[in-house]
């Protein structure tokens, strides 16, 4: 193996599972309140910050940052709002076809270990990423689940393409977290547990959003320094100083 390969083979991929910013195709539980075109820009502001996470990993931990992205052409997109970042184009009508191909083209480009991520949580704690990092470079055959509040998992780590992983999973539903886990545990795979975040894909995740960034509300105790989300702070920001109605959501 070469020097690069055997440096790709310890790197772990972590790859954002991202929609392109198309009013009426991302984050359309929040609407209403929001309208179609905030819920696009409040899209593209996770993006952004999930990157600025991804890369602040990488400073801690061998990380290299992917995006594995949708929909089909939606590539210039992606170029435009977080441009320097290896991009993948995964689109696939089942979600778990989806998932899968993301891993198994992250292994097949070389990468030691991949770490899929969703684009709803811009708050992440650093510290789990590097975290699942860790876990998956040591070389022991194991997976990392993040899990979400809403029965979901934030994050799935592997070093191999477990195909079982994706097979009978109810997405979107609050059964996926443990459905993977009874996948894993068919498969005698041991699987190691992050904490609980919360993603953000209703009115009740944005109004915790606006109170762990506008109003100090933290979600969690995680260490020193919260993640900075700067890109989705500023979008909040920027619309209570509109005095759009949909702020009275964490105003109240």
């Amino acid at each position: 193996m070469s020097a690069a390969g055997a440096e790709l083979a310890a790197a772990c991929a972590m790859v954002v599972m991202a929609k392109a910013s198309l009013p009426g195709r991302v984050k359309t539980r929040l609407v209403p309140p929001l309208s179609p075109e905030q819920a696009a820009s409040l899209n593209t502001a996770f993006l952004r910050d999930a990157v600025d996470n991804l890369r602040a990993a990488g400073r801690l931990a061998n990380v290299r940052s992917r995006i594995s992205y949708a929909p089909e052409g939606s590539e210039d997109f992606f170029r435009r709002a977080v441009p320097g970042i290896e991009l993948v184009e995964t689109a696939a009508t089942d979600f778990g076809a989806c998932l899968l191909h993301a891993v198994a083209t992250a292994l097949d480009a070389g990468y030691g270990s991949v770490c899929l991520l969703n684009a709803d949580t811009p708050t992440l704690p650093v510290g789990y990423l590097v975290a699942a990092a860790t876990v998956l470079a040591d070389g022991t055959e194991r997976a990392v689940l993040g899990p979400a509040t809403d029965g979901g998992y934030y994050l799935l780590g592997v070093r191999r393409a477990h195909r079982a992983l994706f097979r009978d999973v109810a997405w979107s539903s609050e059964r996926v977290f443990h459905q993977t886990m009874a996948r894993a545990g068919e498969l005698a795979l041991p699987v190691v547990t992050l904490p609980t975040w919360y993603d953000v894909d209703d009115v009740d995740g944005l109004r915790r959003l606006a109170g762990e960034l506008l109003q100090g509300q933290a979600f969690r105790a995680v260490g020193r320094e919260p993640t900075p989300a700067r890109h989705t702070r500023a979008w909040l920001q920027g619309l209570e100083a509109t005095g759009d109605p949909a702020a009275v959501l964490w105003r109240n």
